[in-house]
């Protein structure tokens, strides 16, 4: 298999309509070689099983895959040839994957990663490693050596580790949204999905109330709506009473197949291990895989440090991109939340 940890050499955006010609030429065009030179061919990197997977759940037809992503491409240029995205086979077949090839929603999960970007300037600007060091250093977030039985990576994201008064909830967000990205690049993952284990030990309540409706209601858009990623599991360990109230926050925004996906273990080990089995887990959970060490993976995402300068770099915004196309409209759903979280608070303390 291929490893998990590269990116994609090169892409291509589209700054208007003369652009969208230029990298939209019809698929087998002679154009194509005169126009793009340098567009990186695709070759494909599963295995002859996950072949066979993303045939089974995704529907995708290795015969078919460049005709989809042509589609997908004529699309983009068609309905949005001010997007500003890249319009590379392997970034686009994230997309197709993560929508089991359904075009109409695949074009709409690219607009809304774009529009997620765009809408939330404290997460998405200045984004790279090196600006989330703390965070990555604090072990707030890393990713378990080792795959799941299913061959999905488990992010492990740890609340304890935040202090708030050494930076913002946003730098939190941040910290996930690079892990994601970074492991989203591998085509085994596209098609596994991933696997999160969090662990609520030690989360208080003066903790708690930094993740508001507002913040609820954006991690939630971008995670279910806005990023090509398969989240096909989410379990949380060491839940206090508080976390009847994060999650009273969180439920209102999830899709029902999201809901069903949460798996409250309690301290309760042995629940966990029904869903992670103890050999990929450190031993912090009753695992035989060691002390959990978040030094590789941190090691792993700062060395991305160029490549994702280069990637996002390439994601701009253009200047005559219009509100009509964006996910959320911010001051409607500020104006929402702010109403929600006055009505959290009380929650909150009931449950603590």
């Amino acid at each position: 298999m291929c490893s998990a940890w590269f990116l994609t050499d090169s892409c291509y955006i589209m700054s208007g309509d003369s652009d969208c010609t230029r990298t939209s030429p019809s698929a087998g065009s002679p154009s194509d070689n005169e126009f793009l030179p340098d567009r990186p061919k695709y070759v494909c990197s599963l295995s002859p099983d996950l072949i066979t997977k993303a045939r089974e759940e995704l529907q995708e037809k290795p015969e078919w895959r460049l005709r989809d992503v042509q589609a997908l491409r004529d699309m983009v240029c068609k309905d949005y040839p001010s997007l500003g995205t890249c319009l590379d086979d392997a970034f686009l077949l994230r997309f197709l994957r993560a929508r089991k090839f359904d075009y109409d929603r695949a074009l709409q999960l690219l607009v809304n990663y774009h529009t997620c970007r765009r809408s939330w300037p404290e997460v998405f600007n200045n984004l790279k490693p090196s600006a989330i060091k703390p965070v990555l250093e604090s072990g707030f977030v890393t990713v378990l050596p080792h795959l799941d039985p299913e061959g999905r990576h488990v992010v492990c994201i740890r609340p304890d580790r935040w202090t708030p008064s050494n930076y913002p909830i946003t730098e939190n967000i941040r910290a996930i949204y690079l892990t994601l990205e970074k492991l989203i690049q591998s085509e085994e993952t596209q098609v596994n999905g991933i696997v999160i284990l969090a662990d609520y030990k030690g989360v208080s309540l003066s903790k708690a109330s930094h993740f508001g409706p507002f913040v609820a209601k954006k991690v939630i858009g971008i995670l279910q709506d806005g990023f090509p990623i398969r989240i096909k599991a989410v379990n949380i360990i060491n839940e206090p009473r508080i976390f009847k109230g994060i999650f009273a926050i969180i439920k209102p925004f999830l899709k029902e197949k999201i809901a069903n996906r949460f798996f409250l273990h309690g301290c309760d080990l042995n629940s966990l291990h029904q869903n992670i089995p103890p050999v990929i887990l450190p031993e912090e959970y009753g695992g035989t895989a060691g002390k959990l060490d978040i030094s590789a993976w941190n090691e792993l995402l700062l060395a991305s440090e160029e490549d994702f300068l280069h990637d996002f770099s390439q994601l701009v915004l253009p200047c005559d991109s219009s509100p009509h196309d964006m996910l959320v409209s911010g001051d409607a759903d500020e104006k929402q939340c702010d109403d929600s979280l006055r009505g959290m608070k009380p929650q909150l303390y009931y449950c603590y």
